[in-house]
C-alpha cells in the first residue's frame, strides 16, 4: 500500500474502533466509501467484512458487543500500555510519554480519551505525524497482536478491524513472540491506577478520535 492507503486504513479502522453510539455508526457508509477506492487486498476485505457487521448491528446489538468485548475483558483491553505496563506507576508514565510526543508534532488534544487507546493511536498515525505514528503503532504491535488473537478467539466482528490494521505493520513475528511472552505473563499488577498520569509535573489532557486538533 502507499503511504495514503495506509492513512485511508488508519483512518477506516479509528473510526470503526469507537463506541458505536448514533454518531459512529451514521459514519459506517462513509467509511465504506473510502475504503472502497482503496486497491484490493486483505486491508480492504476485512474493513468491508466490518462494515456489513455494523450495518446489519442494531444499535443496542452492537453497543453490548462493544462494551462485552473491549470494557469487560481485560485481555482485550483497547488501551495498550495496559498490556506492558498494566496498572503500575509505570503506566502514568508511558501515557505521559504518549501525550508528550502527541504534543511535540503540535497534536491538541481534547477530553474524552487516553492518549494509548487504538483508535487515538491509529488517528494520530493517519492525520497527525505518519513517521511517528508509525513508531508508536510499531512499539505497541506486540500488544496489537495480543488483542487482535483474543478477538479472533472469540469470534468477534472486531477482529477484521484489528487484521486491517495488522495489514499496515511491518511483518509481525517477533511482534507475535512478544505477545505470546505477554500472554504467558498477563500485564503487571500493582493496585495504584493511574496516580502519576494526573499529578502536576505532567499535564495530560484524553484526546477524542474525530475532528481536527492542529
Amino acid at each position: 500500500m502507499t503511504g495514503t492507503e495506509t492513512a485511508v486504513v488508519r483512518q477506516a479502522a479509528a473510526m470503526l474502533l469507537c463506541y458505536p453510539d448514533r454518531q459512529a455508526r451514521d459514519r459506517v457508509p462513509l467509511v465504506r466509501d473510502a475504503i472502497a477506492e482503496l486497491p484490493a487486498g486483505p486491508a480492504r476485505a476485512a474493513l468491508t467484512a466490518f462494515c456489513d457487521y455494523a450495518e446489519a448491528a442494531t444499535e443496542l446489538d452492537q453497543g453490548d458487543h462493544y462494551v462485552r468485548t473491549f470494557d469487560l475483558k481485560r485481555r482485550r483491553a483497547l488501551h495498550l500500555t495496559y498490556y506492558t505496563d498494566g496498572d503500575t506507576r509505570r503506566r502514568g508514565h508511558a501515557l505521559a510519554r504518549v501525550k508528550e510526543i502527541y504534543g511535540s508534532c503540535g497534536w491538541r488534544l481534547d477530553a474524552a480519551e487516553l492518549p494509548d487507546h487504538l483508535a487515538v493511536v491509529l488517528e494520530f498515525a493517519a492525520r497527525g505525524d505518519r513517521e511517528r505514528g508509525e513508531r508508536l503503532l510499531e512499539s505497541f504491535q506486540p500488544g496489537i497482536e495480543l488483542l487482535r488473537a483474543a478477538l479472533h478467539d472469540c469470534s468477534s466482528p472486531y477482529a477484521h478491524v484489528l487484521d486491517a490494521v495488522a495489514a499496515t505493520l511491518p511483518a509481525p513475528d517477533e511482534a507475535r513472540r512478544e505477545a505470546s511472552r505477554l500472554a504467558a505473563a498477563g500485564p503487571p499488577a500493582e493496585d495504584v491506577g493511574l496516580d502519576p498520569y494526573g499529578t502536576g509535573r505532567v499535564e495530560l489532557g484524553m484526546p477524542v478520535t474525530t475532528g481536527g486538533r492542529r
